[in-house]
């Protein structure tokens, strides 16, 4: 009989922080459904270093997270694998400049979408079964949510609408959920079109207190802890920046 191993779906987890997290709860001994958009490759060679450690112990599941029903879709497919779920890190993100007065609705559409409504309606599918396994709910937010960063409006909305949710559901799905956030200040630069500069990312690291960015271990064994170790923790949004908000 092979022996049982809560399981953990983390979106967008490919690749840098997603791919961190879901290195350190196999360390853990949980299972874990790796999802992608667009980066199979990657996604399948993270699910085969793990499956090398531990057989049958990882599995990929693509969805678009702008489609609705492919969010439902991931929820269900996670679920029905192994016949439950522990653990949902909402990690996927979209990050981008969007000024006011150049916003077009596709871009309302992809951040919103992809940061604030997948997550809720993921958690809506994927609730029965958290509620059965008294299972928690990590959502990646940022400092910007409360402290917003110029130009991008529509990031920053959908990040505190993200805590917003974070705090409704730890009252409401409490006691058979824990809901809990992290947010990161500087670990990785985005990858994206909305690219910061070097000036940039030198001015942000002389805000820091601790004068550095962090890495993706800073916020992988951060969620892992939320996850594993915190109990008694819910409702909770823990800032990881080096103390950076306190200099926003």
């Amino acid at each position: 009989m092979t022996e049982y191993a809560p399981v953990a779906l983390v979106t967008g987890s490919a690749h840098r922080l997603g791919a961190r997290t879901v290195e350190l709860l196999h360390e853990r001994g949980w299972n874990l459904v790796i999802h992608y958009r667009t980066r199979q490759a990657q996604a399948q060679a993270l699910a085969e270093r793990l499956n090398d450690v531990r057989p049958g112990s990882a599995i990929c599941l693509q969805a678009d997270l702008t489609r609705t029903d492919d969010v439902h879709r991931l929820g269900k497919e996670a679920i029905a694998h192994w016949g439950h779920l522990e653990g949902l890190v909402n990690n996927a993100s979209v990050f981008y400049p969007t000024p006011t007065g150049e916003a077009l609705h596709d871009d309302w559409d992809r951040i919103m979408h992809t940061n604030l409504k997948a997550p809720f309606f993921l958690v809506q599918t994927c609730l029965t079964a958290l509620r059965n396994s008294k299972g928690s709910v990590i959502n990646l937010i940022d400092i910007y949510s409360e402290k917003p960063l110029s130009n991008h409006p529509l990031y920053c909305a959908s990040k505190a609408g993200l805590a917003a949710l974070t705090r409704s559901w730890a009252k409401d799905l409490a006691p058979d959920v824990r809901v809990n956030g992290v947010s990161p200040g500087a670990i990785l630069w985005p990858e994206s079109n909305g690219a910061i500069d070097k000036s940039y990312q030198k001015a942000i690291v002389e805000k820091t207190p601790l004068a550095t960015t962090g890495n993706p271990d800073d916020i992988a064994r951060t969620v892992v802890f939320l996850m594993c170790d915190a109990p008694f923790i819910t409702g909770q949004i823990i800032s990881v920046d080096g103390g950076r908000s306190l200099n926003m």
